[in-house]
């Protein structure tokens, strides 16, 4: 388990430079020019020796490919770079907005999960009555909404019929816990009732596969109780692919969080590469991209450990 562990650590080394190439390139095609925008800022004419001293302060006077190997250089140090507005350190900046986001990322997905795996359960061992017709119905909407209008809606109509709209002002957690977490449980609610949907209906067809199998009718002639039968026998067994389907929303829950946290005015991730973008900010945008790239490889390679724990035989051949 150790060597597999390595081998997929030494992995992500490969993956990460090129998609740090990738993004370090895209982003500077943006339209729009951040030295015309500074001098515009500033009031400054923009006559040839201005511009040209700025872009040299900058640093953008070199190559392209100069200015990637400097940066991948001090990425290896630890160093993502400074703000070309602010000049304050990208680390120091993610450090401020990454809890935050990763705080409203897992509460989406722990949401998600509470709603999806029940439901999903319920469903199978209920095939074709009522209940699977409704619960089936409720993924199906789940899916067709999107999660930026719902949660518009969930602000907008609670402050048009009833005077209550969300906190506008954050609160950090180290603040006040309780006072977060009633601040952080909608967006989340809303990111989380939108991931739901599709694992719902992935619970609910390994479900049913499992219970089809040979083994499950033995224990059904066993005369094992139902809730034996599903929990122990069925459902640890169509966690798998479910799992997988988990690990693979994780960009999902990343882009979610970039609306959601606009819609209720939370300073994660999502604000900080929005307001980034907006002033063609590279360093941030390079060192958000870079962290979540990061989070995403990490996060798959959780999922593929958890394999283990579902199944021993594949504990076995890694």
């Amino acid at each position: 388990m150790h060597a597999y562990v390595i081998r997929r650590l030494l992995a992500l080394i490969p993956t990460l430079l090129f998609a740090s190439m990738i993004v370090f390139f895209t982003v500077r095609l943006i339209p729009g020019d951040v030295i015309d925008m500074m001098l515009s800022q500033n009031d400054v004419s923009a006559d040839k020796m201005s511009r040209e001293t700025l872009i040299k302060a900058l640093g953008m006077d070199k190559p392209m490919w100069t200015q990637y190997l400097h940066w991948l250089g001090q990425v290896l140090q630890g160093d993502l770079g400074k703000s070309l507005w602010q000049s304050t350190p990208v680390v120091e900046r993610l450090a401020e907005r990454l809890p935050i986001t990763a705080e409203l990322g897992a509460l989406a997905l722990l949401i998600g999960i509470l709603i999806a795996l029940p439901i999903g359960v319920y469903s199978a061992i209920r095939q074709d009555t009522v209940g699977d017709i409704v619960t089936r119905s409720f993924s199906i909407l789940l899916l067709a909404i999107p999660s930026f209008w719902l949660g518009t809606m969930v602000v907008v109509i609670p402050s048009i019929y009833w005077g209550w709209s969300p906190p506008v002002s954050y609160i950090p957690f180290s603040e006040d816990p309780w006072g977060n977490l009633k601040q952080m449980l909608l967006p989340a609610a809303v990111l989380g009732a939108a991931l739901s949907a599709v694992t719902m209906r992935m619970t609910r067809t390994m479900m049913l596969e499992v219970l089809r199998q040979d083994y499950i009718r033995t224990a059904w002639a066993k005369g094992l109780s139902e809730k034996l039968v599903v929990m122990r026998h069925a459902l640890r067994n169509a966690l798998i692919p479910v799992v997988t389907l988990i690990g693979l929303q994780a960009p999902l829950i990343i882009g979610g969080t970039v609306i959601l946290e606009q819609i209720f005015g939370i300073p994660g991730m999502g604000n900080l590469l929005l307001d980034a973008v907006n002033t063609r900010d590279y360093p941030i945008i390079t060192g958000v991209f870079l962290v979540v790239g990061v989070a995403v490889m990490l996060i798959n390679l959780i999922v593929d450990l958890s394999y283990g724990l579902l199944d021993p035989r594949v504990r076995v051949r890694s």
